[in-house]
């Protein structure tokens, strides 16, 4: 009786590792970028988010970028098309961090960019989001001050693996912000095309 027992958890345990091994398996592919901005007030100077679609799809791709403030909470996202071999700039100051949900801008936070097809004009981050890669982006730090100087440093986008949770929650957070939000919590898209 017990090693029938003993069979049966070590088959169910076989399968619920055959199902995680799948579902990481299933998730998207350099399509999600990660960052960090920091020191984002004044006498700081600005920091600048720079994305590039290097043309490997021939064609648009979505920028969708979701703001964090350091403790986790979602204070802004928008979504921006990026054209083969276009560049976008953006200022974490004027563009993304701007228009806060809760009206406090963050001084430090996290930026976080699904690289995307094109869903709608403009590109909706709320729903539909269906990654596709290749999007590129580079931020600037903003170190603490040395004296009255304040070191910049800048770093490519970290490559995270992008799962279906993840995805779902920032979609969800995203349409939570722009309905209860009624306009804030929505960053722009700054320059280029």
């Amino acid at each position: 009786m017990k090693l029938t027992a003993c069979k049966t958890l070590s088959v169910a345990l076989v399968i619920a590792g055959l199902i995680t091994v799948g579902a990481g398996i299933a998730s998207a592919q350099d399509v999600y970028k990660v960052n960090y901005f920091s020191n984002n007030a004044a006498p700081a100077p600005d920091a600048t988010v720079r994305i590039d679609n290097p043309g490997l799809t021939y064609g648009n791709l979505c920028a969708m970028i979701y703001v964090f403030d350091a403790d986790q909470q979602l204070t802004e996202c928008c979504g921006c098309v990026e054209t083969h071999n276009g560049l976008r700039t953006l200022s974490v100051r004027s563009n993304l961090t701007s228009n806060p949900l809760t009206g406090v801008v963050s001084r430090n936070g996290v930026v976080k960019i699904v690289s995307a097809a094109v869903n709608n004009s403009p590109c909706d981050p709320t729903s539909n989001v269906t990654p596709k890669a290749n999007l590129r982006a580079w931020v600037t730090h903003i170190q603490n001050a040395v004296g009255t100087a304040w070191p910049i440093t800048e770093t490519e986008s970290s490559d995270s693996t992008l799962g279906a949770t993840e995805l779902a929650n920032l979609q969800a957070q995203c349409a939570f912000v722009n309905i209860l939000g009624s306009g804030q919590g929505i960053c722009s898209c700054g320059t280029g095309d």
